[in-house]
Formats: C-alpha cells, sequence, structure tokens
C-alpha cells in the first residue's frame, strides 16, 4: 500500500504527463492544420474555432491518460491537468507576444481547457 507522500508524487508526476501529452498532442494537430491551411482554400477565420476545439481534445485525452492510474479525485487532477496546460500555454505567449493580453477569447480557453480536463479526469479515472 502506498503512503500519503508516495501517492502525492504519483499525482504530480501523473498531472505533468497528462499536460505533457496534451502539449504534444496540440502541436501535432495544429501542425497538420497549418499545412491544410496552407494548401487548401479553407477561410483564415476558422483558425480560432479550431484552436479551441483541439485546445479542447488535446486536455481531455491528455488529462485522460494522465489520470489512467489514479483511482481517486479524477475532477481536480483533471482541472489541474487543464488549468497547468492553459497556465504554461499563456506563460509562453506572454513571453513570446509582447502585444499578449487577456480578452474574452482568453476566458472561453480557460473555462475550456479546465471544464475539458475535469471531463478527462473523470474519465481516466473511471477507466478499467
Amino acid at each position: 500500500m502506498e503512503t500519503y507522500q508516495e501517492s502525492g508524487k504519483g499525482t504530480v508526476k501523473n498531472i505533468f504527463k497528462g499536460i505533457g501529452i496534451s502539449m504534444v498532442f496540440t502541436v501535432v494537430c495544429l501542425l497538420i492544420f497549418s499545412f491544410v491551411l496552407t494548401f487548401t482554400n479553407i477561410s483564415e477565420s476558422t483558425i480560432t474555432p479550431v484552436i479551441i476545439v483541439v485546445t479542447a481534445i488535446s486536455i481531455l485525452i491528455g488529462s485522460s491518460i494522465g489520470n489512467t492510474k489514479i483511482k481517486k479525485n479524477g475532477i481536480l487532477n483533471g482541472a489541474l491537468v487543464g488549468g497547468g496546460y492553459i497556465l504554461i500555454l499563456y506563460l509562453i505567449s506572454s513571453t513570446l507576444n509582447v502585444r499578449f493580453s487577456l480578452n474574452i477569447q482568453s476566458a472561453i480557453m480557460i473555462a475550456v481547457g479546465v471544464v475539458f480536463g475535469i471531463l478527462g479526469g473523470i474519465i481516466g479515472v473511471n477507466k478499467k
């Protein structure tokens, strides 16, 4: 049986694993989308909705996979995966873009990140 300290370390590891999986999945999907956007006549107005959908799916998958070994607190751990992903994304964005600011799109992304992280956490905890 695990002690509380060992369990906590495993939980943190799984949260970072979920964030990492989410980041990799996002990069792969957005690279594919950028090629599609470049070589087809798809309107650039699709960029924002696609980014939101790809982010949501990435967080759902990462949170689900990151929480498969955790048997409780799926909601909290999933929210931490989603929130951590969004936090890292915004830290990178704010350092790379001088004109970076929080706006309504940012609020939507934060909400999507946390909600889909929670859903992924619930799915991951309940996987058999």
